[in-house]
């Protein structure tokens, strides 16, 4: 009876170590953040706010004005997303990016995975010291159509992953 057990955690343990590579690989280069250590990782629910603007051709387009999300950890409100791009905690740390890096969503509905390297911080609690933040997990969030008027609002719902990180000492 042992032996088929010791044939099946043979056969499981090199399939979680590579399940677990994989997942990590997932990540493209432009994004990556070699050697940070992850600060915390939260669930993003909300939209992206477009306006209806004229651009350079005088041809009105929607273009990307804020976002709004509620960040959530295991389904609990734990902080909110906004115009900057900032985000906040409830414990009163916030942080704001820069874009330094962006990859291709999963399809073209979903709006690109970034990286940001902190601007700013506020606050002092556990978004205290972050260097990087990552956008990941998208889905949605891209607008579709065209607008017909100048100074229209579209809201287009989106999800994200974001993980927080600062640089080893």
């Amino acid at each position: 009876m042992k032996a088929p057990l010791q044939v099946v955690v043979a056969l499981v343990w090199p399939v979680a170590i590579l399940a677990a590579g994989a997942a990590s690989a997932q990540i493209p280069d432009a994004v990556a953040a070699p050697n940070e250590a992850v600060v915390a990782t939260v669930h993003a629910e909300g939209a992206q706010i477009y306006d209806c603007k004229a651009d350079a051709g005088g041809k009105l387009v929607w273009q990307f004005r804020e976002p709004i999300a509620t960040l959530l950890i295991d389904g609990k409100t734990v902080g909110r997303h906004f115009a900057g791009p900032s985000w906040e905690l409830a414990d009163g740390s916030a942080v704001t990016g820069k874009i330094a890096g962006r990859a291709a969503g999963a399809t073209p509905k979903d709006i690109p995975l970034l990286k940001l390297e902190a601007a700013s911080h506020r606050g002092s609690g556990q978004l205290t010291g972050v260097t990087t933040i990552q956008r990941l997990n998208t889905k949605g969030g891209v607008v579709e159509g065209t607008c017909d008027s100048a100074g229209a609002f579209l809201s287009v719902p989106y999800s994200a992953d974001y993980t927080f990180l600062k640089k080893g000492s």
